[in-house]
């Protein structure tokens, strides 16, 4: 199947598998444990069903909206993955420069295997930082005053780590980032006596020194040390939505990291409306994990949420063709988005309401009544 044949997302993963080192694969494509979660993220999608609505003029069809204040071309945006240099050789610059192009968000990952800095040089576009808290509380402000300073407009928190999740292949693997590389945002930071020259040492390193105690005093003090919006990713129930907000949080993003981290955990799709409620339109509440189709997009958007984040697609598009193909795989969701909009009749995404989906909740509800 050639690049030209490449009709869907889903594509990219078969054709990323071919081409990539087995150990690269199975690191971007792995959950945790027994996989279940994983395969929920996606099958959950696939038990909502739509109610659309005829007769109403779809001629044009407008998919722009605002995401913190930042205008953007479409509700579909760039979740943070890391190491994105082990996919191709231009990384997270190629994804940068898609993004740009596409007119939406990208977030970088804290992990990522091309600096802030790095990252800004590419040009104009609005990017988020996606940011881990250590131990060592100096190596955090830095961070995020580097990312402030290279332009960086939001911080996204990840709140789902305090230890990394069981990726069985990982073990089997015995993965390590490939000699080559190096997590450049770490490369620059005084890391004391660790030895800079083992990078996948490094690597082990940085993920060996993220606090286990975070807390959400935590999120109070990390006010304190930045102006920039604070999205907390990672967040699952009404009960840990609600204290987002008490907390100052400018946004929550509903994630099971990719299904990497706890299995057994509900689908994102299926825990997004709890939070959706509980937030009660005080702050956005975005998607993230198992978006594979336009309908994924608009499912989720009628559940409530503000936007949606793209993960694996992004390094499998990207380990396939480069710039293009990120940019592909962000035109074919855009396009199936707004051809799911027009067939549901929906002009904008303001007409895009909850009565255009049915869930499972949905049907036993009508069944007893």
């Amino acid at each position: 199947m050639g690049m030209e044949m490449i009709t869907n997302v889903s594509e990219y993963e078969k054709l990323a598998k071919e081409k990539l080192p087995k150990m690269v694969y199975d690191y971007y494509a792995s959950g945790a444990e027994d996989q279940w979660t994983l395969k929920e993220n996606r099958e959950a999608f696939s038990r909502i069903l739509f109610r659309p609505r005829i007769l109403i003029d779809v001629s044009s069809i407008n998919m722009a909206t605002n995401i913190l204040g930042f205008d953007v071309s479409m509700p579909i945006m760039i979740a943070p993955t890391a190491m994105q240099k082990m996919a191709h050789p231009e990384g997270e610059f190629a994804t940068a420069r898609a993004a740009a192009s596409a007119g939406t968000i990208m977030t970088l990952s804290s992990w990522a295997t091309s600096s802030v800095e790095e990252v800004n040089s590419v040009g104009p576009g609005i990017r988020f930082f996606q940011l881990y808290v250590y131990k060592d509380r100096n190596i955090v402000r830095q961070l995020v005053k580097r990312a402030e300073m290279a332009g960086f407009k939001a911080i996204a928190l990840t709140v789902d780590t305090p230890r990394l999740g069981r990726r069985e292949a990982d073990i089997k693997n015995r993965f390590v980032l490939p000699p080559h590389l190096v997590l450049k945002n770490f490369e620059a930071l005084d890391l004391g006596t660790m030895d800079k020259t083992d990078d996948s040492g490094l690597a082990a390193y940085v993920a060996g020194q993220v606090d286990q105690s975070l807390c959400w005093e935590d999120v109070k003090w990390l006010k304190t040390v930045t102006s920039l919006p604070i999205l907390v990713k990672g967040v699952m129930t009404a009960e840990d939505a609600r204290l987002s907000i008490e907390y100052g949080a400018a946004g929550i993003i509903v994630s099971n990291h990719g299904a990497r981290q706890l299995d057994y955990v509900p689908a994102t799709i299926s825990c997004l409306e709890e939070v959706v409620r509980e937030a009660k339109g005080r702050l956005p509440v975005f998607l993230d994990g198992g978006v594979r189709r336009g309908t994924d997009v608009f499912k989720a958007l009628a559940l409530g949420a503000a936007g949606v984040f793209i993960g694996r697609p992004v390094l499998y598009s990207l380990a396939v063709d480069g710039e293009a193909g990120v940019r592909k795989m962000l035109q074919m969701l855009r396009d199936e988005l707004e051809l799911a909009m027009a067939l549901s009749g929906c002009a904008s995404l303001r007409d895009i309401t909850r009565a255009h989906v049915l869930t499972d909740a949905d049907r036993i509800r009508r069944a007893r009544l």
